[in-house]
C-alpha cells in the first residue's frame, strides 16, 4: 500500500479556495431559476430607484405598489398550483371582477352586512372553480378551452349584474380590507412601532426558521448550501423586512392587505412544501401518467386546484373592489395576463411539475415594480405593454433554454 503523498504522484491538492469556488459554482448553478429572479428584482427596483430620483422607496409610494399589486399577488398564488399541475386559467380576472359585482350588489343594493356577503362571495368563487375544474378534470376538455369560455360568461354576467353601470360606494368596514391599516397600540409619534416591532418579529422568525430547517437538512445528510452564503443570504433577508417594515411605519404602517398577503403566501409555501397533497400537485404536472399508476387520484386533485383557484379569484376581487370603493363592468380586464405572467417569469414552467410560491410573489413584483416605475417616469400605456411581454418573452426562453441544457 503506497503511502505516497498526493503531491508526490503528480495530482496537488486542490487549494481550498478553488474548492470553495466550485461549491459557490455548483450551487448557484442548480439555484439560478430562484436566485436569478430574485436578484433581477434587486436590479430593476435598484434601477427604477435611481431612474425615479428616489421616488419608487418612498413609503407613500411603497404603500400603493403594495394595494397595486395585493390582488395580483393573491390570484398567482392559486395560478401557480394550476399551472404546476399542468392546467391554465385565463377566467380569473373575469371572476373576479364578477365577485366584485355580486358584493357591490348584496352590500349597497341589498345593505347586506360585509361578513356575510363575504363569505357568500368566496363561495361563490369556490363553486365556479368547481364547475370549471369538473369540466378540465373529469370531461377531459382542455383547461384553456373551459377557462377561455369562462372568461367570457364571467365578464357578460358581471355586466348584467351591473346592468353596465358602476354600483358604489361599499360600506366603511369593508373599504378596510384593502384601504385600511394594521393599528398602534403602541402609539408611536413619528413611527407606528406596532408595524415596525412585527416587522423585526418577522425577520427573526424567518432566520430561526431558516436555521432550523437547515439543521433538520444536515441532520439527514441533505444540505448543499454553503454556510457563508446561507448566512448572507439570510442576513441581507431579514434586513430587507426590517427595512421595508421601518419605511412603511413612517407614513402610516403595515396595511391590512399586506398581512393577508403575507398570511397566504406562509400558507401556500407550506402547502407545497411540507404537505402530500403539495407533493402530488408536482407529480401531477411533472408525470401525469405516472402519477396516477403510483395511486394519485389525479383527476381529484386537478379539480381541487381549479376550486382553489376559484376561492382566491373571489378573495382578491373583494380586495380589488373594496380599493377601488365600487364595482365597474370592467373590473378585472386583464388581470389574468398580470396573473400568468407573474407565474412565468418567477420560474414555473409552462409544462407543469416546476415552480415555487416565492417565485411566483417575486415575479408579481417584478411586474409590479415594472408598471409602478414606468408610470412615475411617464412611459406611455402603449411601450408598457410592449416592455412587458419582452420580459415574459425572455423568462420563458430562459426556462426552455434551463430545460434542453438539463
Amino acid at each position: 500500500m503506497s503511502t505516497t503523498p498526493d503531491h508526490v504522484s503528480g495530482e496537488p491538492p486542490a487549494a481550498p479556495a478553488v474548492i470553495a469556488s466550485k461549491r459557490y459554482g455548483s450551487f448557484l448553478k442548480h439555484n439560478i431559476r430562484e436566485y436569478g429572479m430574485l436578484l433581477s428584482l434587486v436590479a430593476i427596483m435598484g434601477f427604477f430607484q435611481v431612474a425615479t430620483e428616489g421616488t419608487l422607496l418612498k413609503p407613500l409610494n411603497l404603500t400603493n405598489l403594495v394595494l397595486q399589486n395585493s390582488y395580483i399577488v393573491i390570484m398567482a398564488l392559486g395560478m401557480l398550483l394550476v399551472i404546476v399541475a399542468g392546467h391554465i386559467d385565463l377566467s380569473v380576472g373575469s371572476v373576479a371582477g364578477f365577485i366584485g359585482a355580486l358584493a357591490a350588489v348584496l352590500m349597497v343594493n341589498h345593505d347586506w352586512h360585509f361578513v356575510p356577503a363575504m363569505l357568500v362571495c368566496i363561495g361563490v368563487g369556490a363553486l365556479i372553480g368547481a364547475a370549471q375544474g369538473w369540466f378540465v378534470a373529469f370531461f377531459r376538455i382542455p383547461s384553456f378551452i373551459v377557462t377561455l369560455g369562462g372568461m367570457l360568461i364571467f365578464k357578460g354576467l358581471a355586466l348584467a349584474l351591473l346592468a353596465g353601470q358602476s354600483v358604489g360606494p361599499f360600506p366603511e368596514a369593508f373599504q378596510r380590507l384593502s384601504s385600511g391599516f394594521i393599528p398602534d397600540p403602541l402609539d408611536g409619534e413619528s413611527l407606528r412601532l406596532t408595524s415596525l416591532f412585527l416587522g423585526v418579529l418577522v425577520g427573526a422568525a424567518l432566520v430561526w426558521a431558516r436555521l432550523r430547517e437547515r439543521r433538520r437538512q444536515f441532520a439527514h445528510g441533505m444540505d448543499e448550501e454553503p454556510f457563508s452564503f446561507f448566512v448572507l443570504k439570510n442576513l441581507v433577508f431579514a434586513a430587507a423586512i426590517v427595512a421595508f417594515c421601518w419605511l412603511m411605519a413612517s407614513y402610516r404602517g403595515l396595511p391590512n392587505v399586506l398581512v393577508i398577503m403575507f398570511v397566504l403566501v406562509l400558507a401556500y409555501d407550506f402547502i407545497t412544501h411540507r404537505t402530500t397533497i403539495g407533493r402530488r400537485i408536482y407529480a401531477l404536472g411533472g408525470n401525469e401518467k405516472a402519477a396516477r399508476l403510483s395511486g394519485i387520484k389525479t383527476e381529484r386533485l386537478a379539480f381541487y386546484t381549479f376550486v382553489n383557484m376559484g376561492v382566491l379569484a373571489a378573495l382578491a376581487g373583494l380586495v380589488f373592489a373594496a380599493r377601488l370603493n365600487t364595482a365597474t363592468p370592467k373590473a378585472g380586464l386583464g388581470f389574468e395576463l398580470d396573473v400568468i405572467a407573474a407565474c412565468f417569469i418567477g420560474g414555473a414552467s409552462a409544462s407543469g411539475g416546476v415552480g415555487k410560491v416565492m417565485g411566483a410573489v417575486i415575479g408579481a413584483f417584478v411586474m409590479g415594480v415594472m408598471n409602478n416605475g414606468m408610470s412615475i417616469l411617464g412611459v406611455g400605456i402603449d411601450y408598457q405593454q410592449v416592455i412587458k411581454g419582452l420580459v415574459l418573452l425572455a423568462a420563458v426562453c430562459v426556462d426552455v433554454y434551463n430545460k434542453n441544457k438539463a
